[in-house]
């Protein structure tokens, strides 16, 4: 989908709304339609081979009809579209996940023989074992922001930074470290700050990588990933996701593109409830730390002086639950889930404790969530309609209708 050079001077806010829909009218449309086909019709097979060859030799997006489902998508197009022009970027190319788009950022410079990557801790959980257990055939040099430019070695293909950071919320200069990079590219893990908050290509940034099951999506119901970049890597990355199948599902791109309509909306609605609870905590005795960021961001880290597994245990409104950038709020222990595969004495030097929770702020009343909250730190039990586990592995207790609830096997 060409973009249009009058939209560049636009709002963010307007083009979270207009991005990739410029076609909508001419087509006779007002809502975006979604293209489910996994093939497509084609009579004209020397037509097709040549468009074949051209995306096997370029990687660019094949023009006219679409070809297969695995290449490309008109309704998956249109969340890329959307999202680099929200990011300012040239490109942007959707896959399953975050995960996936991140393993073919690093297969796309390991397939140039740039296998090495430095890395500043903290980063997700699977992000730093990816790259600690070298599954990818990369190798992996950590060090902290001032020691990227020592670290970085002739075979050196990436720098990668999560900027805030998960979970400590921890802030890195991306025009300093981008400096430090010279001609390597810094990645940007921008999956906490979104385009609202922080756009990393406008300080030096060459790649933006977001988990968009967050706050891309905005509704807890869709799994994707996406990186923005220039357009020459961009082709790199559409012929390693053509060849290795992690493709965005189109069902997948059009909530997405409706998430992105919202996002100004909801991040600045949820910053704002963050930032009150923050303050609330920072004065709260029983909490020993509060994190959060100088950027702003609906996310909140802090440490309690007593059991953190209580305060999960004792929330109602809130939800005990591993991801973020949902309309509801959530929390989870990060020592326990989210970075239970980085190594114990990895996490701790990273700054991410055991007495460390990550809440991801939704839309819900401030006042509302700072009472659940309240009461969870009191240490309230867990809730009491909650089923026990047995040590035999079978549930118990009554059904929510009262009748007897029948034991079921448990999930291991």
């Amino acid at each position: 989908m060409e973009s249009d050079a009058s939209t560049t001077s636009r709002a963010l806010a307007t083009e979270a709304v207009h991005a990739g829909r410029e076609d909508l009218a001419g087509l006779g449309l007002h809502a975006v339609p979604i293209d489910l086909s996994t093939t497509y019709p084609s009579y004209d097979s020397r037509q097709e081979a040549a468009r074949i060859d051209e995306f096997a030799a370029t990687g660019a997006r094949p023009q006219g009809p679409p070809v297969y489902a695995r290449l490309d998508n008109p309704t998956t197009a249109r969340f890329e579209t959307a999202l680099a022009r929200l990011e300012g970027a040239a490109s942007a190319v959707g896959f399953a996940s975050g995960m996936a788009a991140l393993s073919a950022v690093l297969l796309a410079r390991a397939s140039q023989g740039l296998r090495h990557v430095v890395a500043v801790r903290p980063l997700y959980g699977c992000s730093d074992h990816l790259l600690s257990a070298g599954l990818l055939g990369t190798e992996v040099t950590w060090t902290d922001p001032a020691g990227v430019a020592d670290a970085i070695r002739p075979e050196t293909g990436l720098v990668m930074v999560e900027t805030p950071a998960n979970p400590t919320l921890a802030e890195i200069d991306i025009r300093a470290l981008a400096h430090s990079c010279g001609s390597v590219p810094l990645l940007v893990d921008s999956t906490f700050a979104t385009p609202v908050l922080q756009r990393p290509l406008e300080h030096g940034a060459r790649i933006v990588l977001h988990s968009a099951t967050k706050y891309l999506g905005g509704h807890g119901d869709v799994l994707a990933g996406v990186v923005a970049c220039d357009e020459e890597f961009a082709r790199v990355l559409r012929q390693l996701r053509f060849a290795t199948g992690g493709v965005l599902h189109p069902l997948s791109g059009y909530l997405l593109l409706r998430g992105l309509s919202t996002l100004p909306v909801r991040m600045r609605a949820a910053a704002g409830t963050a930032a009150e609870l923050s303050r609330r905590l920072a004065a709260d005795s029983r909490v020993a730390a509060v994190h959060y960021p100088k950027l702003g961001g609906a996310m909140v880290a802090f440490e309690v002086h007593g059991d953190p597994h209580r305060v999960i245990a004792g929330v109602r409104l809130i939800t005990p639950a591993v991801s973020l950038g949902s309309v509801d709020t959530l929390i989870q222990h990060p020592a326990s889930i989210s970075h239970r595969i980085v190594a114990e004495g990895d996490r701790r030097s990273a700054g991410v404790s055991e007495q460390l929770l990550r809440m991801s702020v939704g839309l819900e009343d401030v006042d509302d969530l700072w009472a659940d909250l309240d009461g969870a730190l009191r240490g309230r039990s867990a809730r009491p309609d909650r089923t026990a586990v047995h040590a035999e592995g079978r549930t118990a207790g009554p059904a929510p209708d009262g009748s007897a609830r029948v034991p079921s096997p448990a999930v291991r």
